[in-house]
């Protein structure tokens, strides 16, 4: 299966992110990818965060929903929307919701990101703070699993990344494929974007595909970039730097299932 990882910068002009978007989706099926995986916030990101309620999706208001499934249709692929604002059971917060919409445009699976980033980080000597809670609200703590054309994908969202404990109940539940679609800023991600996905790939053995913003956002957030597909063993088979692209790269089932078969650690677990 051909699988590309989407990376641009979006801002807060939710019409010109979707051009964008949707111009990179079509190189990427172009290119024959089957499954195409775009980043987090990839409608808006702004310089205030709560500017999403603005546009969150109900039943009875989907347009960027919509988008996404006419795309899918368009160029016969499976789209993993990174995230989109919709609706909660909070009326003064979002749920992040990473959807997967076939090529007949019916909407596969939906996971709403569990672990918010609120935290405090210094880059240049300046504080950073990000409280994402704010406008999020997390979804329930469960994993999602979604079968792509006989592949097992496992859902996830940037921050999730840091907690190791969600990717092993993936790989328990059978996941061979973990989709971590980010906005992973640029001084975290310079310091653990490569070594945390290396880690998810390996200690899991499974095939990683991570997207990610690039570049400097509205209000001066800046996010690292550096999308990359990744092997079971940690390898990397694609990656980009700080600019917008896609990477692309082929995962094959007879190799996944040699290493496993060979190394067979998530059979050998005691705890």
């Amino acid at each position: 299966m051909k699988i590309a990882a989407v990376q641009f910068t979006s801002g807060d002009e939710v019409a010109d992110n979707l051009r964008t978007a949707q111009r990179m989706i079509a190189a990427a099926a172009d290119d024959g990818a089957r499954v195409i995986v775009l980043p987090e916030n990839l409608a808006l990101m702004s310089a205030h965060e709560r500017d999403k309620l603005a546009i969150a999706e109900t039943k009875d208001r989907e347009p960027l929903q919509s988008w996404l499934k006419h795309l899918a249709v368009k160029h016969g692929v499976y789209l993993i929307g990174g995230t989109l604002p919709l609706a909660g059971d909070d009326p003064d917060r979002i749920r992040a919701a990473c959807l997967v919409v076939g090529p007949d445009g019916e909407l596969l699976a939906r996971y709403d990101k569990i672990h918010l980033f609120d935290v405090e980080t210094t880059r240049g000597g300046r504080k950073e703070s990000y409280r994402e809670s704010r406008s999020i609200e997390p979804g329930p703590p469960a994993p999602v699993i979604v079968d792509i054309d006989g592949w097992r994908f496992g859902l996830s969202v940037c921050y999730d990344l840091r907690f190791p404990e969600l990717y092993r109940a993936l790989a328990t539940a059978g996941a061979e494929v973990l989709c971590v679609p980010s906005a992973f800023t640029a001084q975290t991600g310079a310091a653990h974007w490569s070594t945390l996905l290396r880690a998810r790939a390996i200690e899991n053995t499974c095939y990683v595909v991570a997207p990610n913003q690039c570049g400097t956002h509205p209000g001066g957030r800046q996010t690292w970039g550096h999308s990359c597909i990744l092997s079971p063993w940690g390898d990397t088979l694609a990656e980009l730097g700080g600019e917008p692209g896609n990477a692309v790269a082929t995962l094959e089932r007879d190799k996944l299932e040699q290493l496993r078969g060979a190394f067979p650690c998530l059979q050998h677990r005691r705890l």
